[in-house]
């Protein structure tokens, strides 16, 4: 059985030990929504808890957003400068995490109605299963926006993810605008993204 099948039946919290991990399945709730542990034994991420409860994320003041390069589900290698000019919403998001799934819709009318103004929707997946699961989920939730494969590397930049759905908002000049931990409404990113545009 794979860490990803654990965690998608139970809830849980991962402990780390001097470099060997090993997980602890406690039973646990995030607001109105189960809390689940995440770790990507094949790229080496740090535990990700599916937060229902927004925050800020680490590193959402006002600074240069980290540059990064990965590929989408495709294969297609997608780099940071590639939305130079463009106002970034980057999610940081898993196919598993149900908060993750209650945001992609509203991620999607955003990107319909604010694209044409400037607005670029990146998902960026922290999905341990590959493209193949990503790229059939994208289709059942009708995702109008590029998806990428996340890595430690991208995580760590961002200030290491404590729990997901985690969302930065990134202006025209490159610079992190703000962000949020956990579910946030539509509504929130479109008040915010709307006097960067």
């Amino acid at each position: 059985m794979t860490i990803g099948s654990l965690i998608k039946r139970h809830a849980g919290k991962l402990l780390l030990f001097g470099g060997l991990s090993a997980y602890v399945l406690v039973s646990g709730r995030t607001g109105s929504c189960p809390a689940c542990s995440f770790i990507t034994g094949a790229i080496g991420l740090p535990a990700f808890i599916p937060s229902a409860q927004a925050a800020e994320p680490a590193g959402a003041a006002s600074q240069k957003a980290p540059e990064w390069e990965l590929k989408d589900v495709d294969g297609k290698t997608v780099k940071s400068s590639d939305f130079a000019g463009k106002v970034v919403i980057l999610d940081f998001w898993a196919t598993w995490c149900p908060p993750c799934k209650l945001e992609i819709p509203g991620f999607a009318e955003l990107q319909k109605k604010y694209g044409k103004q400037g607005l670029v929707v990146v998902g960026v997946s922290l999905d341990e299963g590959g493209p193949e699961g990503v790229r059939s989920f994208m289709k059942q939730f009708a995702m109008n926006y590029p998806v990428l494969m996340g890595n430690a590397k991208i995580a760590q930049d961002f200030g290491g993810m404590e729990a997901i759905p985690t969302t930065f908002i990134i202006d025209r000049k490159g610079n992190i605008a703000g962000g949020h931990v956990g579910f946030t409404p539509k509504e929130t990113f479109a008040k915010e993204i709307t006097p960067l545009l």
